[in-house]
């Protein structure tokens, strides 16, 4: 790291934190030729290859604006697009490759908008992977309502457990 004002090649961390949102660290630096302090920011990169090939930065507001328009005229609120977009990030990260396909960003943005809005999933489905008649639609629908089954199943299940009141035993089929 060149020190900014003298342009020494070398300088000695100070200091170092992680920065509020956990994705950066703020280093403190000072030079050892001139002596003066300066601080830089780190962040791990991470870069999307376009379909066309072009490479360019990843981008929290280009998860925002294009899940917007999926989004139009449902109750889905900026918080609700923000923290989605937080999930896909992680997501990605997670994957720990430094360049990532266009295509995995649109696969990762899909399960937390099915959480969050389902007619926005649809949406984004429909332009995403690119239906092309209602039964592509049809056969999304379809699973969209099983899923949903499965998870009211779950529910239930859970609910039913809980019924006994509090402080009792479950009922026994044998009697002493």
């Amino acid at each position: 790291m060149f020190c900014p004002f003298c342009r020494h090649p070398d300088s000695r961390v100070v200091d170092s934190r992680t920065s509020d949102d956990g994705l950066s660290i703020r280093r403190r630096r000072q030079c050892p030729e001139c002596g003066r302090r300066f601080s830089t920011t780190e962040t791990a990169s991470l870069n999307i290859i376009k379909r066309s090939g072009v490479v360019e930065q990843f981008s929290r507001e280009k998860i925002v604006s294009g899940v917007r328009k999926a989004c139009q005229g449902r109750p889905v609120t900026d918080s609700d697009l923000a923290m989605l977009a937080q999930k896909v990030e992680e997501t990605i990260r997670q994957t720990g490759a430094s360049q990532v396909d266009a295509n995995d960003v649109g696969l990762a943005i899909l399960p937390p908008l099915r959480d969050l809005d389902e007619v926005a999933y649809l949406r984004f489905a429909s332009v995403y992977q690119g239906f092309d008649s209602l039964d592509d639609f049809e056969v999304a629908i379809t699973q969209l309502r099983r899923e949903h089954s499965a998870r009211s199943k779950v529910r239930g299940a859970a609910a039913d457990a809980g019924d006994a009141p509090i402080g009792t035993a479950p009922a026994s089929s044998t009697k002493p």
